[in-house]
């Protein structure tokens, strides 16, 4: 048994037995890991408020190589109370959680998508728009699922600037001059592309100002969701979720 510190996210806890819970924690420095929290629901217990959802801290943990590690204790506890206390950004930041939990085995060593997820989920705490943030993520993450379609250029002739479609046959970005060689190719509309590609790219550290009109925000959607039924092909209950959401956030808002 190792002990070790670092840095962490909640990804989700249950319950276990009486008064113990099975914690699972997206760490820095030695991937996700599965935790045996004892007590953790008597009274007076210092972990209790710190396995709440979306909690980032300094954990403190007995590591096992095989089976359930040990937790004894955090500090430097960062609760992510904007995303705590709303229905849709939690929403949004358990599919990407899910999403991160999904595209790693447990265990291994991935700080930078650690601190990738810690910052996507820091900027919808800080009121950036969980949407977008989102589909940064999705695209992003791609390649941690083996998958790596081309954005940046025309996968025929190179070209970097103009109107451009996915296609499937090719594995990246046609420009317009060669939307005739797939007549499978997505159809999306360009300005989603643009995004797409711009996401792509993006440093999300650098992110200042994210403003995309409702009608491109589906299409984006729509384009993300294809190409993750097609080449990622995992269906988690919390994208189905900020599916439904669009269906009835509207019944939930006060009325003026």
């Amino acid at each position: 048994m190792q002990l070790a510190e670092s840095r962490g996210l909640i990804l989700f806890s249950r319950d276990y037995k009486e008064k113990d819970k099975l914690v699972k924690i997206f760490t820095e420095s030695a991937g996700k890991q599965m935790f045996y929290v004892k007590g953790v629901h008597k009274k007076n217990n210092p972990l209790t408020s710190v396995l709440q959802n979306f909690t980032e801290a300094t954990f403190i943990m007995n590591l096992k190589a095989e089976g359930l590690s040990f937790l004894n204790g955090a500090k430097d506890v960062k609760p992510l109370t904007t995303i705590q206390q709303d229905i849709f950004l939690a929403g949004y930041s358990t599919y990407l959680l899910n999403l991160a939990d999904a595209a790693i085995e447990d265990k291994v060593y991935d700080p930078n998508l650690y601190q990738f997820l810690s910052l996507s989920l820091n900027l919808i705490n800080k009121g950036y728009d969980a949407e977008i943030i989102t589909n940064i993520f999705e695209v992003q993450i791609l390649q941690r699922f083996g998958v790596a379609p081309i954005f940046d250029h025309c996968v025929i002739c190179g070209k970097t600037t103009g109107r451009f479609d996915y296609s499937s046959k090719y594995g990246g970005v046609l420009c317009e001059a060669h939307f005739s060689s797939d007549e499978h190719r997505y159809h999306a509309d360009p300005a989603a592309m643009h995004f797409i590609r711009l996401f792509n790219q993006i440093d999300l550290s650098k992110v200042k100002t994210i403003n995309v009109k409702p009608a491109v925000k589906k299409e984006i959607r729509r384009v993300i969701d294809q190409l993750y039924d097609e080449y990622v092909g995992i269906h988690l209950k919390s994208k189905k979720f900020i599916d439904d959401m669009h269906n009835w956030q509207d019944l939930m808002k006060p009325e003026s």
